[in-house]
């Protein structure tokens, strides 16, 4: 563990040090550029080749679609799924984007027309632990926004647990297949899997690292990486309860950030023994202590205003706000993917079952980015529809415009449409009526009664 206090020599120089980005590590983008370029390359055999190559589970290119139902899971994990997936559901169907259209300041028709994406492809780590709440969390919106290729892709052996979940969750095709090369496989594609439109889910650096690599050729959610967790406490937060919060955070393991921001020295050091004293009794204990000797920061600091400041430079992925005022100061906070308020709010309710997605920003990413919402699933296009009168009354503001930009040809698009050569068009109806033939004088008269 890590102690710092404001007023230590180089306090604010190592606080700074903690503000961070994503700064991809030299060896991991050569290692993904490699991978990449033997997966697009090759297919199905580079696919099961790089897996093999990494994996002490090898696979056949017989193994890479999981066709197979899933095993039934104990009735405890349907209840808890079944939970879990409501909560989901109920926050995020709320929030679909409808279509919509209005008139704007010259009459013209404006508006926005939302569609679901076609084909997604959704990573859900395997490899250290079966992550269900990815499923949960990525999956299920998927599903609720009306995405009809679902396709996930976990480590093989999938667990069973994990298969029922990806399933239960509505994925519609399942890969045997992890790291950077599954999202090599999603981004181009290879005999056995097509590629996706966008790829979603969180990993570790390879994977990650992917993303960002196939970004154009896919769109992509997130580059979410190590979890992170702050704990804003003062002296009346419980030190149970935040040892707990952090040492959740802490098991995800290689690259983890846990922080305790508080004024009260006591608290901390009492916080320090809690985490002692709980981690005694949890299993993971490899990954535990990496976190704890590499990236466990105890901050003292003069107030909570000064720790909010902290906060805000380092943009967790997790902020606990266990301090009076919670729900008063996570109105002002800017900078973090996700808010948990008071004692009975910890950071795994919000991992596993709250409702909003557990995807969130991570590295200071939460500067800039949020946390995983239903419209990433949706393709917007704006619509523009002017009939002769109200492009009348905007012709000069562009052919303004494109004149200052030196764009003749824009300014010219316009102008044409009302030159003397070009006729008026008109209204369908009134098209019809014009077009159609006339009946002889006669023949009107012959059809007068009377």
């Amino acid at each position: 563990m890590k102690r710092l206090c404001s007023t230590d020599p180089g306090f604010e120089q190592r606080i700074r040090q903690l503000n961070r980005s994503y700064d991809p590590n030299p060896e991991v983008v050569q290692s993904v550029r490699q991978i990449r370029a033997e997966v697009r390359q090759g297919g199905d055999a580079a696919l099961v080749a790089v897996s093999n190559r990494y994996s002490a589970v090898p696979i056949t290119r017989e193994d890479l679609e999981l066709k197979a139902k899933p095993k039934p899971a104990s009735a405890a994990v349907k209840a808890a799924l079944q939970a879990a997936v409501r909560n989901v559901e109920k926050f995020y169907k709320g929030q679909i984007p409808r279509s919509w259209s209005g008139r704007n300041a010259e009459g013209a028709q404006v508006g926005e027309n939302y569609q679901p994406l076609d084909r997604v492809g959704i990573y859900v780590p395997g490899g250290t632990a079966p992550l269900l709440s990815t499923a949960v969390m990525t999956i299920t919106l998927a599903r609720v926004a009306g995405v009809r290729e679902i396709v996930a892709c976990t480590p093989a052996p999938a667990d069973p647990a994990l298969h029922y979940a990806i399933r239960f969750c509505g994925a519609t095709e399942i890969y045997q297949v992890g790291g950077a090369q599954a999202v090599a496989a999603l981004a181009y594609g290879t005999q056995t899997i097509r590629p996706v439109q966008k790829i979603f889910g969180p990993g570790n650096a390879y994977v990650t690292e992917a993303k960002r690599q196939v970004f154009g050729q896919v769109g992509i959610d997130l580059l979410p990486g190590p979890s992170e967790i702050a704990v804003l406490a003062d002296r009346t937060a419980n030190a149970a309860c935040v040892a707990a919060d952090l040492l959740a955070q802490a098991e995800h393991g290689p690259g983890s950030q846990i922080y305790l921001v508080s004024p009260d020295r006591v608290l901390i050091e009492e916080v320090a023994a809690e985490i002692e004293r709980q981690m005694a009794g949890l299993g993971r204990q490899q990954y535990l202590r990496e976190t704890l000797n590499l990236g466990c920061h105890l901050i003292q600091v003069k107030n909570l205003a000064q720790g909010v400041e902290i906060i805000e430079g380092i943009a967790p992925e997790h902020l606990s706000l266990a301090c009076k005022g919670g729900a008063s100061i996570a109105k002002s906070i800017r900078n973090c993917g996700g808010i948990f308020i008071g004692e009975y709010s910890p950071v795994a309710a919000g991992d596993y079952a709250a409702g909003p997605s557990h995807e969130l920003p991570t590295g200071g990413a939460g500067k800039a980015f949020s946390g995983l919402m239903i419209q990433e699933f949706f393709r917007r296009t704006s619509i523009v529809a002017y009939d002769r009168k109200a492009l009348a009354k905007i012709r000069r503001t562009v052919e303004t415009l494109a004149g200052v930009e030196g764009m003749g040809a824009h300014a010219a698009s316009v102008a044409v449409r009302f030159a003397p050569s070009v006729r008026p068009s008109q209204p369908a109806s009134r098209q019809r009526k014009a077009a159609a033939p006339r009946r002889p004088v006669a023949a009107r008269k012959k059809g007068r009664k009377g």
